[in-house]
Formats: C-alpha cells, structure tokens, sequence
C-alpha cells in the first residue's frame, strides 16, 4: 500500500480516500520510518477513516505500528452528534500513561543505582497478575477510585493536592453511573490498584543530560543534571475487562445501528446512543482508576526515596499524561468550533499555551508532553503548541514505537544479556523474570530520538529536555 501513498510535504503522507473512506488518511513519519511500516497498519489508517462522523483526517504518529482496529498511534476525532465512539479507537489498557516527577537530587547524587531500584522494586508491587501488598481495598474505596481518580488517592493520604492539579484532566474524568462497571472488572481492579504490571510498564531513574528550550525548561522546573522519575502504567487488569466487556456490547450495537465496518476490531457506536453513552462512562471510570493507580505508585516512590537518603526529598510532579483515551473536546474543524469525540490510541495530548486546560503554573508555555523511551534509549519533555491544534487535535506521538513483537523479542534477544550490556553502559535494570527484559529490548522499538525529532519538525510538540536513564524497575 506505501506505493499509493501521496507525499504532501516532508512528514505528511496521505491515503487518498477511495471505497467506503469518508475522508483521507495521514501518516505523519520521515520516509525512513515510513519504511518500516507495515501495509496491515496504513489499511488500518484507511479502515478508521471509514466510521461515520469523522472529522478531516484519519491520522497515525510517527510510532505507529499495527494494532487492534485502530492502528497504535493513531488519531481521529468524531463529530459528537453523527460520529462514532469504538474501544478499539482506545485500546485494552485504558488510560496508560506517563507521569514524570522531578527531584531536588543531582544525578551525581545517586551514587547507589542498585540498591535505589531495588527499594523501588520492593515498594511498587509489578508483574503480570501483581497485587498491591500496601494496601487492602474495600469495595467502597475501589468504587471511589473508579469516580474520583487520583482526587481519591490523595484524600487517602496518596500524594498532595499539587499533584492532581498537574494531571491531564486533573486526574478526574466525571462518571455518571458506576453501575456500567461489571463485577468481573471490579474483581480484577480491587486487588491491582497501586500496582506497576508488566509488559512495556516501567519505573524509571532518570537524569537530564540535555536542554533544548531554556525558557520551557524553567517553567517546568528542569535543568540540566537534574535527576526525574518517569512512571509508566495504566489501568491494569480492570481497564483491560471494561473494554473486553465493551466489545461485546458494541459488536451487538453496530449491527443495531448498522455500521458498516472494514474490519469487525472497530466495532462502535454513535456518541449519543445508550451503547455510546455506557461505553464512555465506563472507559471514563477505568481512566480514573488508572490516575489513581499512577499516583498511589507516586507516594510509594517518595517513600522509597526517603528510605535510601534518610531524609524526605523533594519530588514534585510535573505532569501525567495519558494515551489511550476518548474524550470529548471543543476544537475548531474547518473554521467552525465543534465538539468532538477525540480517540488517541499510543498518541498523547498535546494543547498550547493559553488553552484553559493546562495547568496554570504552565498556560504561559504550553501543556508538558512526556515521551518513554526504552530502557536503554533517551526519554523526552516536550510542550504542546498551536500548530498541534490545526494540524491533529492537538495530539503527538507517545513513545518510540514497536518494531518486533513480543514473541519474536524472546526468540532473538536473551534477557540476561541485555541486562548485563545496559550494566556496562551504566543502566541498572530490575524486572520480574529476564524475559519480560528480552520482551522490552531497545533494539525491540524504534529509536526514541528520530520520532521525538519528527514531531518536533513537523512543529506539533517542541522538544524542551532529553533524559537518560540511569536505573529501570520493569514489570
């Protein structure tokens, strides 16, 4: 399929519409990058650009790779009254996000990286089926995390109110009706809260080693040298039963309102239907859940760090932000101010300054984006601008982007020697099992700098500061 793709400028490559598309797809990546993907997942561009009510483009990051109906890294917006809301536009885990805190700490000032992971390790719970052992939920206070969010995790002693105030969303998207909850969701969710899981999820000690907007960077309170923790989950077991409970639903509602799919990964609903509406509730709760999550995580890692130095350090969130998510959102389409459902499957929000939902401490400069890298790569900050608003609702990439499946990670890469190599490169890295190791190998993703470096181009993020890892805690 690349060979019918039209080059619109020199990261903008377009799927004419043809069939059933309704409007065009575009694939924002360097023609180096636009070599390794896959024909599956540019169909999956033109598939998304099929449902009904989307708005001007179907879009993909330059981390694209394929995935379940919706490609990972991909964007589209659908109008609130004629469009479409699908789980498959979301992704199992619901609200997986970055959060990265900065310290007072230097990095010459870790001078113990295993033992400072290992009280990571030890105090944030990880790995496939993982159990929080700090806590014991009771059902009402699960059901309040699912309402509340990370509003909830602070009241209960999890963090300080800054912390929430530097959540996309605050931390808190409104539920109308927990009831959409099933009981199977709640089962899984009650025991997993304020736990890390396993797969790409990670803990991470980072240091600065680059500044690339002096003025940004003072804003977020970085400079250069300065030791951060990036935080990477999502919303665990119970994110991933409420959209495995919302398939279903939707596979009965697209028949229901028939909706003719290209592929039956995107099953959906109209935004405003009783299926649309329950279906949005729920994904809303399983986001709440998944910031209150990353937040209980946050109040252990001060603990831990408090263990290692003895002393309380200063550890401020900079901000969280998620990247499987559907939200409802003004923006203007074709010189007319609309609402919009607006799906980022792997991408991240990306607003600019003076937009009423960044946080005030940053409205000046533009909403912080937190790019992961992997294990051995750099990790990126990088704030939100205007061009991101005209050009793809305001969103950008989320992270490097897989190149190889977890599969065949194991079948090429072992483990243990990925541990030792990162060791003699410096990088500590603690995980569950080496396999989890092998699965997340850096030569597994694309490189963290070349996608960072396109959206930067392409003018839809600016880069402010790169980090390096020092010391990972991997699920």
């Amino acid at each position: 399929m690349k060979k019918e793709l039209k080059r619109v400028d020199q990261f903008i490559h377009e799927i004419e519409p043809e069939g059933d598309m309704r409007v065009p797809g575009r694939i924002f990546v360097s023609q180096k990058l636009l070599d390794l993907v896959e024909d599956e997942t540019i169909k999956q561009v033109a598939n998304v650009a099929t449902l009904p009510g989307i708005q001007k483009y179907s879009m993909a990051m330059p981390d694209v790779h394929y995935g379940y109906g919706f490609p990972i890294g991909g964007v589209a917006a659908f109008d609130v009254k004629t469009g479409v809301i699908s789980p498959g536009g979301v992704g199992f885990d619901i609200n997986c996000g970055v959060r990265v805190m900065r310290t007072e700490l230097e990095s010459a000032d870790i001078t113990d990286p295993k033992r400072l992971i290992e009280e990571l390790f030890r105090d944030v719970p990880s790995g496939v089926g993982s159990e929080s052992e700090h806590v014991r939920l009771t059902e009402k206070d699960l059901m309040e995390a699912f309402e509340y969010g990370a509003e909830w995790a602070v009241e209960n002693g999890y963090g300080v109110e800054e912390d929430v105030r530097h959540c996309e969303e605050e931390g808190h998207i409104e539920v109308q009706d927990l009831s959409l909850i099933s009981q199977r969701a709640r089962k899984r969710g009650i025991k997993q809260l304020g736990t890390l899981g396993s797969g790409n999820h990670f803990l991470e000690v980072q240091y600065i080693d680059e500044i690339f907007d002096e003025e940004v960077a003072k804003a977020f309170g970085l400079h250069r040298g300065q030791v951060t923790v990036m935080v990477h989950c999502g919303s665990r077991g119970a994110g991933h039963q409420i959209c495995t409970d919302y398939l279903k639903v939707m596979e009965k509602a697209s028949k229901k309102y028939k909706i003719k799919l290209p592929d039956p990964q995107l099953v959906a609903a109209p935004i405003e239907s009783e299926e649309g509406r329950a279906y949005l509730d729920a994904m809303s709760a399983a986001a709440n859940y998944a910031w209150a999550n990353r937040q209980m995580i946050t109040h252990w890692v001060r603990d831990a760090f408090a263990t290692v130095y003895k002393r309380e350090i200063e550890m401020d969130l900079i901000y969280d932000v998620c990247h499987n998510i559907a939200k409802i959102e003004e923006h203007d389409v074709d010189g007319k101010r609309m609402k919009v459902c607006v799906h980022r499957k792997g991408a991240t929000r990306a607003f600019p300054p003076d937009h009423p939902d960044v946080p005030a401490a940053y409205r000046s400069v533009g909403q912080p984006i937190l790019i992961p890298g992997s294990m051995g790569t750099a990790s990126f900050i990088l704030v939100g601008t205007q061009r991101a608003m005209e050009l793809t609702f305001g969103s950008t990439c989320h992270g490097a982007g897989r190149l190889m499946s977890r599969h065949g990670a194991k079948k090429r890469f072992r483990g243990s020697d990925i541990r030792k190599d990162l060791e003699r490169h410096g990088i500590i890295v603690k995980a569950t099992r080496d396999s989890v190791i092998s699965e997340e190998a850096p030569e597994v993703y694309k490189e963290s700098s070349e996608v960072v470096n396109i959206v930067d181009k392409l003018g839809i993020a600016r880069k402010v500061a790169r980090l390096m890892p020092i010391a990972v805690a991997k699920g």
